[in-house]
């Protein structure tokens, strides 16, 4: 071996055809499957992950249980527990007859523990076949992290990265899977953040980072033509939190407006007037359409209790910035955007002041908005960038 192909020391060398190959990522996931049609930001992260390398999309804490939670993913039941590809992504959804979760009683927790034991060391084989031949292993927030430990063993040498969308605490993770990722959290390569106002329950601030979501490129190149007629229009995107009495408010008080929900997983309400149209889901394209051009964006979450983080991690408001649209939320969420105007929820004359304000509004962007390529540099190398501080 000559000097200049000499192993450095501390360093893996791979061979010549091995550095050649494209990267082999896998996403570990409690909440998605690639497959679904409604479609969050670890679907778009995904799509540029398999741009740059191999995919694996391995989706877990699914069962016969899922059914009574209304689990999006009971739309490809019948294609659990095999390997299928869609767009080059490999994709596992794993069924197990039970599923472990937050039993919500003390006295359960003995029992909850347990199940949460189990679901640990009896993994998926394909779990286990994907985990030791990734280079990079993304675990998104919620229970994924309970394998990590396992993961490291299986593959030492692969970048382990944790992706966090939400509060453990916030929303009701269990005890066992909280527990397991307070005491991962260091060992991570990188624990990636939606918002800085979740750092502050992260007992690991050496490794933890700014990773906001982000929207495509040319996203203002689609969503043509307009769905609307003449007049105003107001728009709602989504189920998170619905709360449907915004609306039996909003349009009773301004009639001049049609307020239009999509995909709130909730059927129209008597109450509701007649200026209220109730869509369901629709394809993300088509979304677009009636985000850009409408006049305002609601986010009419149920209670003033939503968490904070919300202002900054919340995709629906992001595609309400980057269109410009004034948007009205509650309080809590508003954070320090200029666009948003803030009610308190179940207070009829805060929402119908909300509304008004954001009616009279001018249309301005008031934050900076990565596309997904930047979204995903940051989280496969955060340290790398200025923005990505806490």
């Amino acid at each position: 071996m000559n000097a200049r192909n000499r192993p450095l020391p501390g360093l893996i060398t791979l061979p010549p055809d091995e550095t050649r190959r494209p990267l082999r990522y896998l996403i570990i996931t409690a909440h998605h499957d690639y497959r679904t049609p409604r479609r969050s930001s670890i679907h778009f992260i995904a799509d540029e992950l398999a741009r740059r390398g191999t995919l694996r999309f391995f989706s877990l804490r699914y069962s016969a249980l899922s059914k009574h939670k209304s689990d999006i993913r009971c739309g490809i039941d019948d294609r659990a527990n095999r390997v299928e590809r869609r767009n080059g992504v490999e994709c596992f959804l794993w069924k197990t007859p039970i599923h472990p979760f937050n039993m919500r009683a003390k006295m359960l927790r003995p029992l909850e523990d347990a199940i949460f034991w189990l679901y640990e060391h009896l993994p998926s084989r394909v779990m286990l076949d994907w985990v030791s031949e990734a280079d990079v292993i993304i675990y998104e927030s919620g229970i994924a992290p309970i394998y990590f430990e396992l993961a490291k063993k299986l593959n030492p040498t692969a970048q382990h990265i944790y992706r966090g969308s939400d509060d453990l605490a916030t929303i009701n993770v269990a005890g066992y899977a909280r527990a397991r990722f307070a005491r991962v959290a260091a060992k991570m390569d990188a624990l990636c953040l939606l918002s800085r106002r979740m750092a502050e329950n992260i007992a690991s601030p050496a490794n933890t980072y700014y990773v906001p979501n982000g929207l495509a490129e040319d996203l203002d190149m689609s969503g043509d033509p307009s769905p609307y007629g003449a007049g105003l229009h107001a728009v709602s995107i989504g189920s998170m939190l619905f709360d449907p009495a915004f609306f039996v408010v909003a349009s009773r008080a301004i009639p001049l407006v049609t307020w239009h929900l999509i995909g709130s997983g909730q059927g129209r309400t008597p109450d509701y007037g007649d200026n209220v149209l109730v869509y369901d889901d629709m394809p993300y394209a088509e979304t677009i359409r009636y985000i850009k051009h409408a006049d305002i964006g609601i986010a009419p979450y149920i209670s003033a209790a939503v968490p904070v983080y919300l202002a900054d991690s919340s995709l629906k408001m992001l595609q309400y910035d980057y269109f410009a649209l004034p948007t009205v939320c509650p309080h809590s969420v508003t954070g320090d955007y200029a666009s948003r105007f803030g009610y308190a929820p179940g207070h009829a004359k805060s929402i119908i002041a909300a509304c008004g304000a954001a009616l009279a509004a001018p249309h301005q962007r008031s934050r900076q908005i990565l596309n997904w390529a930047e979204v995903t540099d940051r989280l496969l190398a955060p340290q790398n960038f200025a923005d990505t501080g806490i």
